[in-house]
């Protein structure tokens, strides 16, 4: 059963069957955010989520970087992601309509960046998240 549907702009819906959702900056002892910083996070990421989810592939949603005026330190000027980030494992109906409904569905890991820690749903879901293209990154696997 999963935690919730989301709508997306193709009008697919898709079940997220799982969802992992961590600080963007938890933990960080030192420095401060900026791109090296950022781009690390983001790799771990998708890493965390080709060894959790590796049954299909696994999909950056691109996150908004803001550039608060400050002062740039030695790594940089400071850039912030969103303050939530999410993996989540999402599943559908079959892409390839010759597949069994009853036997085959679509599955996608999908990484992404969001300002709250809420479970998204339906078609309230942030277009960024709404707007991943199922049926080129997607694929069938049988049940």
């Amino acid at each position: 059963m999963a935690l919730t549907r989301v709508v997306l702009s193709s009008g697919r819906s898709i079940e997220l069957a799982e969802l992992r959702l961590s600080s963007t900056y938890g933990g960080m002892l030192e420095g401060y955010p900026c791109k090296p910083v950022n781009d690390m996070k983001i790799k771990s990421l998708l890493r965390t989520a080709e060894r959790a989810f590796s049954t299909g592939p696994v999909h950056l949603v691109p996150p908004p970087r803001e550039y608060p005026e400050q002062y740039a330190g030695p790594f940089g000027p400071v850039e912030v992601l969103p303050p939530v980030a999410c993996i989540g494992a999402c599943r559908s109906t079959a892409l390839d309509p010759d597949h069994d409904l009853m036997l085959y569905r679509s599955a996608l890991t999908v990484v992404w960046f969001q300002p709250t820690p809420t479970v998204p749903s339906g078609q309230d879901a942030d277009p960024a998240l709404r707007g991943v293209s199922w049926e080129e990154l997607a694929r069938d696997y049988e049940l």
